[in-house]
């Protein structure tokens, strides 16, 4: 967490010498398996100014639904893209709103509770989004945390279309 702190300050604090590519503000529309949305998400990512890098941010769903029990994500994120034509590495903060309803029936292999939380959610990871649109992927490490627990080693892969 202090090594994101302190790579989120620098970011703000020093405009990185890299240049912003400008040209139409990117914006994507992608299916993330794992990651931030934690089990499968359908995202919305764009950035804050007319490039195809630089700040930005992300909003998902995702839901699942099995023997009477369900799980809703609403995964959000202020992310950072750093490089240039198209091969970014993407640090990101966040959080995912985590909405459980359960039937409390042992017979079922998924035994959700009602329930509801909020966890804290980070990005580090690449993302190939072409200059002229088109097909982009992601790939990231993306810790999850709240009040009592950390998981470090939560993975993300994602795939869909740039605009």
């Amino acid at each position: 967490m202090t090594l994101l702190t302190l790579l989120l300050c620098g970011l703000i604090n020093n405009p990185i010498q890299a240049q912003i590519e400008e040209g139409p503000r990117a914006q994507s529309v992608y299916a993330e398996l794992a990651g931030p949305g934690l089990l499968f998400s359908a995202n919305y990512d764009t950035r804050f100014s007319k490039a195809r890098n630089g700040w930005g941010a992300r909003a998902g769903a995702g839901y699942l639904s099995a023997d009477n029990n369900s799980i809703l994500t609403l995964p959000v994120q202020i992310n950072y893209l750093l490089g240039k034509q198209g091969k970014y590495f993407e640090v990101g903060l966040g959080a995912t709103f985590v909405s459980t309803k359960g039937s409390n029936n042992d017979d079922n292999f998924f035994v959700f509770d009602d329930a509801s939380t909020t966890i804290g959610t980070m990005t580090f990871g690449y993302r190939y989004q072409p200059i002229d649109g088109g097909f982009n992927f992601r790939a990231s490490l993306n810790p999850i945390f709240n009040k009592s627990n950390f998981i470090p080693y939560y993975f993300g892969l994602s795939f869909g279309y740039t605009f």
